[in-house]
């Protein structure tokens, strides 16, 4: 799973009803206690099943506890595909008909969707006390996430968000590395990706007129709780809706769950005092072609008195000048961390081990051993209660808020947003606070989230 994240996909289904809440509603006073620790086995279903979901299913099905009960998706192609290789699994087209009947036979399910569908789903699935894995970003609104975070606490469901890199060894290794504490005082820390690039559009206009949907989509449970749109051939599904602000979270909301992680774990960061863009605004319907927003923290034990900058940087905007005068310019990474100290700086990607350098030099040092988990097996051993989850939504929705805080920043170009947590607002700028939710489509709100 390296770099290329190929992920997305498909969501939500043919409905069994004009109405998202009619379905589920009459379930949830009947199954309000939380499910306790599975025994024996662990019944599965998957709600997505393309692209990063067949990734997903395919790690979570290969721990040998788990069966896989139920497969869900919007595209009959995938369904397919996923059907042949889990024989054994009933088929949706609709994750709301699939909860209706199947909540009583399983007892986890992995969302692995467009990014505006997250939050609905794992909320009805956490409301029927099944233990949920998310892929990233956790939601598409900042109030999504403090919602699911709180229900996720209330029925003391297990949850994971899909950021394996932090389970992984350059992680591991660098944060094995950083408690040595070489580098003092941090007081700034760059986060840099070549995301959209290459990966997906961004900074472009809604396309005009329409294309005639594919036979295998359900166009319509595709866009699930966003406004309805005509279907365009190749812009939405399957993979390049990331850029669109109705249905994804853009280059920062993809990436820095990933790539800001070891700033806000590392560090131990609360959530920031301000945000402010100074990169292009988003189009009416794209995030722009790059961004570069600015955080400042309050201080904490690891970093510097007078507290941190974190600096986000993304469309390939790598804070080169910085790179170089640390002396890791020649072996720049695509996407990474730069953590700045007095005495020097640590580079760092989920893609290659730390880099460390003191007093301007490069250090060679031998990087400490680390033990590593798989990230979605850990989820699966905690469903059983044989351990924790290093990326619950605890902390899945603290990460995803700060990102998702970062695109309300780019509306307000060189304004610096004063963020309240505590009461959920921007202090001096009450159109931002109008941007930390959204309106679902008519026929999709859902009690708890709307």
């Amino acid at each position: 799973m390296k770099g290329k994240l190929t992920r997305r996909k498909f969501i939500r289904n043919a409905a069994i009803t004009a109405s998202a809440t009619p379905i589920i509603s009459p379930l949830i006073s009947s199954c309000s206690n939380l499910k306790n620790y599975a025994k024996g086995r662990l019944s599965h279903a998957a709600i997505g099943v393309g692209g990063m979901g067949d990734a997903d299913l395919a790690q979570i099905s290969s721990h040998p506890d788990v069966d896989v009960t139920a497969i869900c998706d919007v595209d009959s192609n995938n369904l397919n595909k996923a059907a042949a290789k889990y024989p054994n699994a009933k088929t949706y087209t609709d994750w709301r008909e699939m909860l209706t009947k199947e909540y009583q036979k399983i007892q986890s399910v992995n969302i692995t969707t467009p990014d505006h569908m997250h939050a609905p789903i794992a909320y009805k699935a956490m409301e029927l006390g099944l233990h949920v894995y998310c892929q990233k970003p956790l939601t598409h609104t900042v109030i999504e996430s403090r919602k699911l975070k709180e229900l996720a606490r209330e029925k003391k469901v297990i949850t994971q968000m899909g950021i394996q890199n932090h389970s992984g060894k350059n992680y591991q290794v660098a944060k094995a590395v950083f408690d040595k504490g070489y580098v003092k005082d941090i007081n700034e820390v760059h986060v840099w990706t070549d995301r959209p690039a290459g990966w997906w559009p961004q900074g472009e206009e809604r396309p005009k007129g329409q294309d005639p949907i594919p036979e295998s989509l359900d166009w319509d449970k595709w866009i699930g709780v966003a406004p309805k749109r005509p279907y365009k051939k190749n812009i939405y599904h399957a993979f390049s809706w990331r850029g669109r602000l109705d249905f994804g979270t853009g280059a920062q909301g993809d990436m820095a769950c990933h790539l800001m992680d070891p700033a806000i774990w590392f560090l131990n960061l609360g959530q920031p005092l301000t945000i402010k863009s100074s990169g292009p605004k988003p189009t009416k319907d794209c995030f722009p072609l790059w961004s570069r927003v600015e955080y400042e923290f309050e201080n904490t034990n690891n970093t510097a008195k007078e507290g941190v900058k974190v600096i986000w940087h993304d469309g390939g905007k790598r804070p080169d000048s910085l790179l170089q005068e640390y002396g890791f310019g020649q072996n720049a990474y695509a996407n990474g961390s730069l953590f700045i100290g007095s005495n020097g700086a640590y580079m760092i990607s989920p893609y290659e081990p730390i880099q460390t350098s003191l007093n301007g030099a490069l250090q060679e040092m031998e990087l400490p051993q680390v033990k590593t988990v798989n990230h979605w097996h850990q989820w699966v051993n905690a469903c059983f209660g044989r351990t924790r989850t290093n990326a619950p939504f605890s902390y899945a929705a603290h990460l995803t808020e700060i990102a998702l805080l970062g695109n309300i920043a780019l509306f307000f170009k060189d304004q610096k947003l004063e963020w309240h947590n505590e009461k959920m607002n921007f202090k001096n700028m009450p159109a931002a606070n109008n941007m930390l939710h959204k309106t679902y489509r008519e026929g999709w709100q859902f009690k708890g989230l709307t």
